[in-house]
């Protein structure tokens, strides 16, 4: 199979590609998430309140087709829902377009369970 061409230095600065969901991402297990890693929350904003990682973007799924600019791409996104369904599929379409998206595999369920940090802006925290 013959080598792929090297992008050009216009094609670096391309405009981002459009989200495509049939791109594998890396299944991480919550507990394994590093301390200061970049975390996407993509779940509805009931549940953001009840409890979610500190320090998290919270973009809902279903605004993440408007708003996947304010995603930071200089590093790995680690992107997370309540049990990694949604995440998967936000994931997906993140590294579709160019983003270096893990999926949290086990959520907010298994990040509570691993005893990882959450806050909540109305007291004890939770998986709702």
């Amino acid at each position: 199979m013959p080598a792929r061409p090297a992008p050009e230095e216009s094609q670096l600065d391309a405009p981002e590609e459009p989200m495509n969901a049939d791109r594998a991402v890396l299944q991480v297990p919550a507990a394994e998430v590093p301390a200061d890693a970049f975390v996407l929350d993509v779940r509805e904003a009931d549940e953001w309140e009840a409890g979610h990682v500190p320090g998290a973007l919270h973009i809902p799924l279903g605004e993440l087709g408007a708003r996947y600019l304010e995603i930071d791409r200089s590093g790995a996104v680690y992107v997370i829902c309540r049990s990694g369904n949604r995440s998967d599929h936000a994931a997906r379409a993140l590294a579709g377009a160019g983003w270096r998206a893990h999926n949290v595999a086990d959520g907010m369920i298994g990040w509570q369970a691993a005893g990882r940090p959450m806050t909540s802006g109305s007291g004890q925290p939770y998986v709702a």
